[in-house]
């Protein structure tokens, strides 16, 4: 079992900017409530294309990310196939091995796994994601004196490991699950955009 894929994502968090977790530092409020969304732009797991596809979790993060214990929704698009749906959850819970693996070992508990209405857009570097009624979000990055996005590089966590992110914020960010005791309304907080290549 292997995949070979790429793609880009959108994260926010309610960590103020720059979130201390990518630096292995502990989160600003102690604990760290947080959104993210892969879009699938190319690739296959096994021999299941996956292009055009997005995947998403709402997280409950308890302390600081690296100690793990991470409880997290996830939902994968409506429109994904079942042969799709089911190669995203298995590489997502880890059962594939490579780059997704080592997140996964630092989930504690998967509360659920289900489909939503997945909406996911960059444009001109702004970025959008809504994930049924559970997520909500727009998003750009900061830029240097250049106008390019501002790069994060070799930082100790990672959610695109391999890959510089480009820091930003949220300038909204809305996230609803009750059986994670998340409920957020937030402006001004962290945000991060990059793109993945991932191969197992």
């Amino acid at each position: 079992m292997s995949y070979q894929v790429k793609g880009s994502i959108l994260e926010v968090c309610e960590c103020n900017v720059l979130c201390p977790c990518w630096i292995g530092e502990d989160p600003d409020n102690g604990i760290c409530r947080s959104a993210i969304a892969y879009h699938y732009e190319q690739g296959l797991i096994d021999d299941v294309d996956v292009s055009g596809v997005t995947v998403a979790f709402a997280a409950f993060i308890p302390g600081n990310v690296l100690k793990g214990g991470w409880r997290v929704a996830m939902y994968v698009d409506e429109h994904a196939s079942e042969a799709q749906f089911n190669a995203l959850v298995s590489a997502h819970r880890g059962e594939r091995g490579g780059p997704l693996a080592d997140i996964v070992k630092l989930i504690g508990e998967m509360v659920s796994v289900e489909r939503a209405v997945i909406e996911y857009s960059v444009v001109d570097g702004k970025g959008r994601m809504k994930v049924g009624e559970t997520i909500e979000a727009e998003l750009e990055p900061y830029r240097g004196p250049t106008g390019e996005p501002t790069k994060l590089v070799d930082s100790i966590f990672s959610t695109i490991p391999g890959s510089p992110a480009f820091v930003g914020r949220a300038n909204s960010f809305r996230l609803r699950h009750e059986a994670l005791n998340l409920d957020l309304d937030l402006t001004g907080h962290n945000a991060i955009q990059g793109s993945f290549s991932f191969t197992s």
